[in-house]
C-alpha cells in the first residue's frame, strides 16, 4: 500500500521544522515545529530510530500535542523516520495512511533507503561547509590569497572536494561541488594570463591527485578506474597544457588558474 501523505523536514537544535508536504490536504502540517519528545517526531528525534503508529489519535505511545493539524488532515497510522547524521537526527521523514494500517516492512524500507540518501548529502554538504570554513579561518587570520599556508589550504580542500563529486549520486549536488572546486582553484590564481585551455573533469581529476604526488597506479585506485585510462587523460592534459612532463603539465595547470 502507498502512503497517501509524506512529509518532513530539517531538524536544527534539537527541533524539527515540518518544511516540505506531500499528498496533503491541508495547510496545517506545514511550518509546524515539533520540539523533542513531544508527538511521533518528537519520539524519532530522541529516540534516533523510527517510531510509528497505527491509530494517531488514540495512540498511548506518544504525547498529543500535534493532534489537530493531524487529525485536521485526516491521517491515522504514520511512521516517523529520522535521518540520523554524526549520532543526532539532522532530519525526519514521515509517512502517513488515513485509515489504520500496520506499517509493513516495505514501507520502512523506502524510507530508511531514502533517509540513508539525505544523510549522505548531508554529510557531504557539512564538510563542504567545514572545509570552505577553513579557508575563512586562513584568511582571517592574515593569510592574504596567495601566500603558502593558504595555497597549500585550498589544494588540500580542491582535492577533496573532487573526490566528493565521485561518491554522489546527486547530480546536481555534485554540479555545486564542482563549481566550488573550480572557485577555490580561481582563489590562487591571482594575476594568472588569461587562457583558452580547457581541461575535461577527468583530466582535472587526474592532475589533482599527480599533484598530490600520486603514481598513476594510486589515482587510478582513488579515481576507480584503470591505470591505462588515468595515462589516457594525463597525455591528454598534457598536450592541450604543450607540457613533456606530468610535473610540467601540473606546473603549467596551476600558472594557468587550472590548478590551485
Amino acid at each position: 500500500m502507498t502512503p497517501a501523505v509524506v512529509f518532513g523536514g530539517p531538524v536544527s537544535e534539537g527541533t524539527l521544522k515540518i518544511s516540505e508536504t506531500l499528498g496533503t490536504r491541508t495547510a496545517g502540517l506545514r511550518g509546524l515545529s515539533i520540539s523533542p519528545m513531544l508527538g511521533l517526531g518528537g519520539r524519532a528525534i530522541t529516540q534516533l530510530r523510527p517510531q510509528s503508529v497505527e491509530d494517531y489519535a488514540t495512540a498511548r505511545t506518544i504525547t498529543h500535542d500535534y493532534d489537530r493539524p493531524v487529525i485536521n488532515e485526516g491521517l491515522r497510522s504514520i511512521v516517523a523516520v529520522p535521518v540520523v547524521v554524526g549520532g543526532g537526527a539532522r532530519a525526519i521523514i514521515y509517512a502517513a495512511f488515513r485509515q489504520s494500517t500496520p506499517i509493513g516492512s516495505r514501507i520502512l524500507d523506502m524510507l530508511g533507503r531514502a533517509g540513508d540518501r539525505l544523510a549522505a548529502e548531508i554529510n557531504i554538504r557539512d564538510e563542504v561547509d567545514r572545509r570552505v570554513a577553513l579557508i575563512d579561518t586562513l584568511v582571517e587570520g592574515g593569510q592574504a590569497p596567495g601566500t603558502s599556508a593558504l595555497i597549500e589550504g585550498i589544494r588540500e580542500i580542491h582535492t577533496e572536494l573532487r573526490v566528493l563529486t565521485r561518491t554522489i549520486p546527486d547530480s546536481a549536488l555534485a554540479t555545486s561541488l564542482h563549481a566550488l572546486a573550480d572557485k577555490l582553484a580561481g582563489l590562487s590564481r591571482g594575476d594568472a594570463p588569461a587562457t583558452d585551455v580547457t581541461l575535461s573533469g577527468r583530466e582535472v581529476d587526474v592532475l589533482t591527485y599527480v599533484a598530490l604526488g600520486c603514481t598513476n597506479a594510486a589515482v587510478a585506485q582513488r579515481l576507480s578506474i584503470k591505470p591505462e585510462t588515468v595515462k589516457h587523460y594525463l597525455r591528454g592534459a598534457m598536450g592541450k597544457l604543450d607540457a613533456r612532463s606530468r610535473v610540467e603539465a601540473v606546473s603549467r595547470a596551476r600558472r594557468l588558474g587550472l590548478l590551485p
